[in-house]
């Protein structure tokens, strides 16, 4: 009879552990959108942190990026919550997103190369 109990208990306590999962959004942004928006923020803030972006507030990036997109920013972050669920495919999205940037790197250091 303990092992019946012991079973039972650990039926429930196993059941109860399972992950829970992060369900779509009525309004997701598509994955390529999100990896679109994720670069865009990036270059945005790394102007912000170099000399050409004094002044420029984050709001006003965060802000250029929601029109952009025609999106808001509940939207952004309950999409972003959903993708960040699943670390394999964040993980590929900002994978695309590095290769995007040092892709434009490599093309800004080679017009850096042709001006006199």
């Amino acid at each position: 009879m303990n092992k019946f109990w012991f079973f039972i208990i650990l039926i429930v306590l196993l059941s109860s552990c399972k992950n829970s999962i992060v369900e779509a959004p009525d309004n997701l942004i598509d994955e390529d959108t999100m990896t679109d928006i994720f670069y865009d923020l990036s270059v945005l803030d790394a102007a912000k942190n170099s000399s050409y972006g004094n002044g420029t507030s984050s709001f006003v990036a965060n802000d250029y990026i929601l029109k952009k997109y025609k999106i808001d920013s509940l939207q952004f972050a309950q999409s972003n919550k959903y993708y960040a669920a699943d670390v394999t495919k964040y993980k590929r999205m900002y994978k695309i997103v590095r290769d995007k940037l040092n892709d434009k790197k490599t093309e800004m250091e080679a017009v850096d190369k042709i001006k006199p």
